[in-house]
């Protein structure tokens, strides 16, 4: 697993970022930043610490795919951590076998910090070697898009 880091500085309170990072009035807020991975990101379950939570989208075949996860950690407006621990195919979740151990209890984890009224997210994740290129393209572009939708 290679460890990645990714940041932005959001002009919003603390508590505004967490709510919109994780869709928890509306999940919509969530796939509008999410988007920039796959245009039909979602996720299904809650954020409630313990919570197993499905990060899903649809496939250039149409099929649904994605990461199952357990929620390790939620203080909000301060801390969330993801552990990965399976993935979604077809609308099967499949929890053990070559595909599942490359995954294995990665994490995602976001720290909120506040920043005089202002926030800093700090994103730490686990990926596979052969995710790398696509994090690193994808999140900084994903964060900036959050940017966005939090300072509006």
């Amino acid at each position: 697993m290679k460890k990645l880091q990714y940041t932005v500085s959001i002009n919003a309170p603390v508590a505004k970022v967490y709510e919109m990072m994780l869709g928890i009035n509306s999940k919509s807020t969530y796939e509008q930043w999410t988007s920039l991975f796959n245009p039909t990101s979602t996720y299904e379950g809650s954020w409630d610490k313990g919570n197993k939570i499905l990060f899903v989208g649809v496939d250039e075949q149409g099929e649904k795919g994605g990461m199952v996860s357990k929620i390790a950690e939620n203080i909000p407006n301060q801390f969330v951590s993801i552990q990965h621990y399976g993935l979604v195919k077809a609308d099967q979740e499949i929890t053990e076998g070559p595909d599942v151990e490359k995954w294995a209890n990665g994490f995602e984890n976001y720290t909120f910090t506040d920043n005089n009224g202002a926030t800093t997210v700090t994103v730490d994740l686990d990926t596979t070697e052969d995710f790398v290129d696509y994090m690193n393209e994808s999140y900084p572009k994903a964060l900036d898009k959050l940017k966005e939708i939090c300072e509006k």
